[in-house]
């Protein structure tokens, strides 16, 4: 009997043993891409204003919805944080679509999201969420114009108003960006701007750590633990025009029993690839993380009941429509990759080649910005206002007076 239960410990020591070393492999291989990203998120964080933002958002045309784009894309990845915005940004003005807009491209269109697609998977992810994205925002815009009512947006702005608490709203009221004369580049290289990006750098790795390794942990244990032969099997792998059809289907499925949003559930997508999901799969994998269980009932806390089921029907509905539309596209073109599926999940580590020397490169950066931070940002104080919202404080325009200081 004891010599049974030693063996039985002995197994899950080495499948929890085997789950981390597949966790800190895929961790090593992405390090410095995700703190590049981050530290080009916050340089343009930094010239862009949030009251830009809010006067730029009065309705649902094509032309506003291309702004919402680009003003989401030139934020925090931070799924949270845009839901957070999103609900800021309706409430001070801005039309509904128009901030679902936002929404999308700040979780979707985000230039860390990229860099890790194309480290961990590969460019054509990198290319199919940039294509899929804006897709993805045009057919969420024809179904609001069809089926949202008026009647639904004005409970939706009555709840609103309520300030019912979610994640994140100390974080999306803080406005750290340089305004004033001087280019766009004189901004960022001066003194404030140098310390608005510290700023940004530090708060946004705030607001998405945990999602990021705790994606990264997952995709270790199912890396480890659930062999390709069941993804495979649920991917319907080997059925041609119905795998194509069922991946962009299930993976949002996946996407929400995960929990995992932000760029966190990036490792997963690189786990569901090497399991046979389809290439379109991935891709509405990855679209999904605005509607995991727990961004689904911040919805329902922010906007009702009702609007929260209407949003995860359409959002649904329009993540695996793009994915399937973007995979058909890249299969007709010849961008769809093929062959053998080679994500840097399972054989990812640390070793003397690029990768380590970008590591070191980009963890001094990291430094730097993280030592600014605290020297002339914001600090502890700061981090401890991310989940509540400013007017909670006596002093809630301090962060950005603070983040300005030079």
């Amino acid at each position: 009997m004891n010599e049974l239960w030693s063996r039985s410990l002995a197994k899950i020591v080495e499948a929890i043993a085997d789950a981390l070393q597949f966790a800190f492999g895929m961790t090593w291989e992405v390090l410095w891409a995700l703190i590049l990203g981050f530290a080009l998120s916050g340089a343009v964080q930094a010239v862009v204003s949030k009251k830009q933002m809010r006067r730029l958002l009065p309705d649902d045309s094509p032309r506003t919805l291309t702004v919402a784009a680009g003003l989401g894309a030139a934020s925090s990845s931070c799924s949270y944080a845009a839901v957070a915005l999103a609900r800021s940004l309706f409430r001070k003005g801005a039309d509904f679509t128009a901030a679902m807009a936002f929404q999308f491209a700040s979780t979707n269109l985000v230039v860390e999201l990229g860099i890790i697609l194309a480290v961990l998977i590969g460019w054509q992810f990198t290319a199919g969420e940039f294509v899929g994205g804006p897709i993805m925002i045009a057919l969420m815009a024809l179904l609001f114009r069809r089926f949202l009512k008026s009647r639904m947006v004005e409970e939706a702005r009555e709840q609103a108003d309520r300030g019912v608490l979610g994640r994140m709203e100390g974080h999306v009221e803080m406005d750290m960006s340089v305004t004033g004369e001087g280019t766009l580049w004189q901004r960022i290289r001066s003194p404030r701007g140098f310390t608005a990006i510290s700023n940004y750098f530090v708060m946004d790795w705030a607001a998405v750590w945990m999602d990021i390794f705790g994606g990264l942990l997952i995709a270790g244990a199912l890396a480890a633990w659930v062999p390709n032969s069941f993804w495979q099997g649920l991917f319907l792998q080997g059925h041609g025009a119905l795998a194509t059809v069922w991946g962009p289907l299930i993976g949002p499925l996946v996407a929400m029993l995960s929990f995992v949003c932000s760029i966190g559930n990036v490792p997963l997508a690189a786990v569901l690839w090497n399991g046979g999901i389809s290439f379109g799969g991935v891709l509405a994998f990855i679209f999904a993380d605005l509607i995991i269980l727990p961004v689904l009932n911040i919805y329902r806390k922010y906007y009702g009941r009702r609007m929260a089921a209407f949003l995860l029907v359409t959002f649904y509905a329009t993540m695996a429509a793009a994915g399937l539309i973007v995979d058909l596209f890249f299969n007709v073109v010849g961008l769809e990759p093929t062959g053998a599926r080679h994500a840097n999940v399972t054989n990812a580590g640390v070793s003397w080649n690029y990768t380590t020397v970008l590591n070191i490169v980009f963890l001094v950066l990291a430094a730097v910005l993280v030592a600014r931070y605290f020297r002339k940002g914001g600090g502890l104080a700061m981090l401890r206002m991310m989940n509540e919202p400013m007017g909670a404080h006596h002093g809630h325009a301090q962060p950005a007076a603070v983040a300005t200081r030079h």
